[in-house]
């Protein structure tokens, strides 16, 4: 397992952007693929994006073309940049480390977006 911290979220009027950060305890190169999920209050935890060792990346439909995720595992880092928020994109957002049957999650970081 591996400790995430998450950090970058916020209250931000529609339309502008966020920069979330996920520091790892240890190296991450070890995982494949890191992601970011999201859950809203009263609705279930939700794939955001994900991005493998490799680079490649997979957002959901709700924020592609205006999110990119990306890591630097010389920093141990995941990042997940958001443009023109909105509304709906309010949630508490979540790094994880997919490893086998175990999975590690960050303790998640708020995005507000007002209207």
């Amino acid at each position: 397992q591996v400790q995430l911290v998450e950090s970058g979220g916020g209250l931000v009027q529609a339309g502008g952007s966020l920069r979330l950060s996920c520091v790892a305890s240890r190296s991450i190169s070890s995982f494949n693929a890191m992601g970011w999920y999201r859950q809203a209050p009263g609705k279930q935890r939700e794939l955001v994006a994900a991005v493998t060792n490799s680079g490649s990346t997979n957002y959901a439909d709700f924020v592609e073309g205006r999110s990119t995720c990306s890591r630097d595992n010389a920093k141990n880092t995941v990042y997940l940049q958001m443009n023109n928020l909105k509304p709906e994109d309010t949630a508490v957002y979540y790094c994880v480390a997919p490893g086998g049957s175990t999975w590690s999650w960050g303790q998640g970081t708020q995005v507000t977006v007002s209207s």
